[in-house]
């Protein structure tokens, strides 16, 4: 058997090794299975890759080279993975994970690139058509996916304000350079190949793909950003298929497929949660105009402390715990999980209310409290237990903001109006852990705080936290 041969059964158990992954990865208790399926899965498909690069390289008039270089590049690339893994911490993965679509969306480019320089040379003229309409579409997903990701990055670390950009006539703005890619496209393939005008339309394109990313993104609020995370995540993998066409590998184009439709339906899964429309989130914001400043008085907010939480806590039967993006930044999860013992032990019923969008990551809650070990099945999705509040003597909310924010359902003016939300308000006591008055991610002031059932526990999450269980003892 040959090494093409070897190499394509390969890549056919590496496809099915990433779909037992997504599989896995859909569910708590499975998802260690489905993170070790992807693992082997891409070990076997580099393995088969370079396997491949080596036998065609005797082809070359310096075969050390080349394996030289493709050596050197994965060691790089390991070296760096590795080091980026571990020293991230959960509070920055949202921002990592950003970072590493750009790296795909630029790998598109510089194939897409390298396929045009190339050239094609089939006999027929339809065929050579197709390859670069397939070098202009990848080169243009890739762009796109390159500077949207680094907006991305940049709002999510908070080097980038998170407000939307909103430039006059940005729908328009959107929509001609669509519409003006469709143009350059038809240009590039109907122009002599290989000429100057088809380099000139082609740098053209680039630019323009590499402004749209970047107008696209920065034209999102922050209150979106989960959502452009995995929209990213989707354009990462079909621009990784269109490379895989360019490449002539059924496998970048399987696993390209793959990570773009299953990104595709993430994002629409969380538009839903979040009542937004999915066309114009992924559109960069289309028909969505600049929230106006939130100067309403919502009067006095009451405070506590954590003596006094804890004396509530301990006369509790049923306590709901609704974290948010400020645990994750305290890295209060490990204390979390210690009061939730505590309570547990006394006999008080505590469950954890998760919205789909806490965090600025799909799941970013669910795997902090994963890693403190807490039992999968007190943690509750937003429609399991939104209906249980009526019925909850405490609410602890621990860092999170936008979405335990009443506006949505009552002020259609809110720019988060129609959002759905964890309605914690309904409980009797609501103590709310906050750093300091200041809005959530998405700007918006939440008229929780000055509840007459609410009151604020002012503080680092994780310090507060902890007084409260020495306060149980």
């Amino acid at each position: 058997m040959d090494i093409i041969s070897i190499t394509g059964a390969a890549y056919i158990v590496a496809a099915l090794l990433f779909i037992l992954s997504l599989a896995g990865l859909s569910k708590h208790e499975t998802s260690r299975n489905g993170l070790t399926y992807g693992m082997v899965g891409m070990a076997v498909a580099l393995a088969a890759t370079i396997a491949q690069t080596v036998d065609v390289s005797e082809y070359v008039d310096d075969r050390g080279l080349v394996i030289a270089l493709l050596v050197a590049a994965v060691a790089i690339g390991a070296v760096i993975g590795l080091w980026r893994a571990r020293i991230v911490e959960m509070t920055g993965m949202p921002e990592l994970i950003a970072l590493l679509h750009s790296f795909v969306g630029l790998a598109a480019v510089l194939i897409g690139w390298n396929g045009h320089l190339e050239g094609s040379h089939y006999e027929l003229d339809s065929l050579n058509n197709i390859h670069e309409a397939e070098v202009s579409i990848g080169i243009f997903i890739g762009a796109v996916t390159f500077t949207g990701s680094i907006v991305a990055n940049l709002k999510l670390s908070a080097r980038m304000k998170s407000a939307p950009l909103m430039l006059p006539g940005k729908n328009l703005i959107n929509v001609g350079s669509l519409v003006l890619f469709a143009i350059l496209t038809v240009v590039y393939v109907a122009a002599e190949a290989e000429s100057g005008l088809q380099n000139a339309i082609l740098v053209a394109l680039t630019v323009l793909a590499l402004a749209l990313g970047w107008h696209l993104v920065a034209s999102i609020g922050g209150g979106d950003m989960p959502v452009v995370v995995s929209m990213l995540n989707s354009y990462s993998g079909w621009a990784a298929a269109a490379s895989g066409f360019l490449l002539g590998n059924d496998l970048l184009i399987v696993t390209g497929a793959l990570v773009g439709s299953s990104g595709a339906y993430l994002s629409y899964i969380m538009c839903k949660a979040m009542n937004r429309s999915f066309i114009s989130v992924i559109a960069g914001g289309f028909g969505i105009e600049a929230p106006a400043g939130d100067a309403k008085d919502y009067g006095e907010h009451r405070e506590i402390q954590a003596d006094a939480v804890a004396e509530l806590l301990a006369g509790a039967s049923s306590v709901v715990i609704t974290p948010g993006y400020g645990m994750a930044v305290a890295q209060a999860q490990y204390p979390v999980a210690d009061l939730t013992a505590k309570l547990r032990a006394k006999g008080v019923d505590v469950r954890f209310g998760i919205h789909p969008v806490a965090g600025r990551l799909p799941g970013h809650m669910n795997v902090l409290l994963a890693e403190a070990k807490l039992p999968y099945d007190i943690v509750l999705e937003m429609d399991e237990i939104n209906d249980d509040f009526p019925d909850t003597d405490v609410v602890l909310v621990i860092g999170a903001n936008d979405t335990v924010n009443p506006a949505a359902s009552e002020d259609p003016t809110s720019p988060i109006a129609g959002m759905p939300v964890l309605e914690v308000w309904n409980a009797k006591d609501v103590i709310v852990f906050k750093r300091s008055m200041a809005a959530g991610y998405a700007g918006v002031q939440n008229p929780l705080f000055f509840r007459d059932n609410s009151q604020m526990l002012f503080g680092d999450a994780k310090d507060k936290v902890e007084e409260i269980v020495h306060h149980l003892n």
